[in-house]
């Protein structure tokens, strides 16, 4: 039954990663919100049914040991761990010439080599439960050549790459790794740039679809990804982009 296995999700407490816990909660999945401020969705909160289902860990996906300390403090409460979304990220961008090592470093380390301990240090508890799912979200960045982005792009394609090698090693064991690419997506963080005019008209003649997308649509193929459980989905990436990277 969904409303026996747990999920948790990195970056849960805004935008992307909310969204996410938010759809697992209304699915009926118990979920771990692994947060800096230890907060989950400030939404689930305000519905008593969703919010029996979300409970908020602190957790610094950069710390190694914190991380391993809040997935195992997950398990602790909820007695497993069937489930986890690497989806904390940071996005900084800049001319490459004049990009800081220091800055590339901590793009790297935040979006590529956390999400390596993430699965790492989720194994064994997934391993316990008799397999599991872990859906990295990636980027349609990881496949393209943006200015401006190239720690951003590098971390992006790291995970892909992290998401095809663990899905080899452990697909025999049970957990099954997929990556979500999304394309441009409207949140807190980035709404008043992208409704800007001069941008909403360009996204609008590259993407398809003709608009960028909500964390909604993320959410809900990452839900859908954990209520169908295919076991012979493993190691691939899912592109959602509005059809923007297949656009001639």
């Amino acid at each position: 039954m969904a409303d026996a296995r747990v999920i948790a999700v990195t970056g849960a407490s805004r935008g992307i990663g909310a969204a996410i816990a938010l759809e697992l909660a209304r699915r009926g999945f118990r979920v771990g919100c692994l947060t800096r401020g230890g907060r989950g969705p400030a939404r689930g909160a305000a519905d008593p049914d969703l919010a029996r289902r979300l409970r908020a860990y602190p957790c610094d996906v950069t710390d190694e040991a914190a991380l391993a300390e809040a997935l195992r403090a997950v398990v602790r409460e909820h007695g497993r761990l069937d489930g986890l979304v690497n989806n904390a990220g940071i996005h900084l961008r800049g001319p490459s010439e004049r990009f800081a090592s220091a800055d590339f470093e901590r793009v790297l380390a935040t979006n590529a080599t956390a999400v390596f301990r993430g699965c790492r240090e989720a194994y064994p508890h997934l391993l316990a439960s008799g397999g599991g799912l872990i859906v990295n979200i990636g980027s349609f960045f990881a496949r393209l050549g943006v200015p401006h982005n190239a720690a951003y792009s590098a971390s992006k394609a790291a995970v892909e790459a992290l998401t095809r090698c663990l899905a080899v090693e452990w697909g025999g064991q049970g957990i099954r790794v997929v990556n979500v690419a999304p394309g441009y997506i409207e949140t807190d963080l980035n709404r008043d740039f992208l409704r800007r005019e001069a941008v909403r008209a360009q996204l609008a003649q590259r993407i398809p679809a003709g608009a960028p997308g909500r964390p909604e649509d993320v959410a809900r193929l990452v839900g859908a990804l954990f209520a169908e459980d295919i076991p012979f989905l493993t190691g691939e990436t899912i592109t959602l982009d509005g059809g923007q990277t297949i656009a001639y």
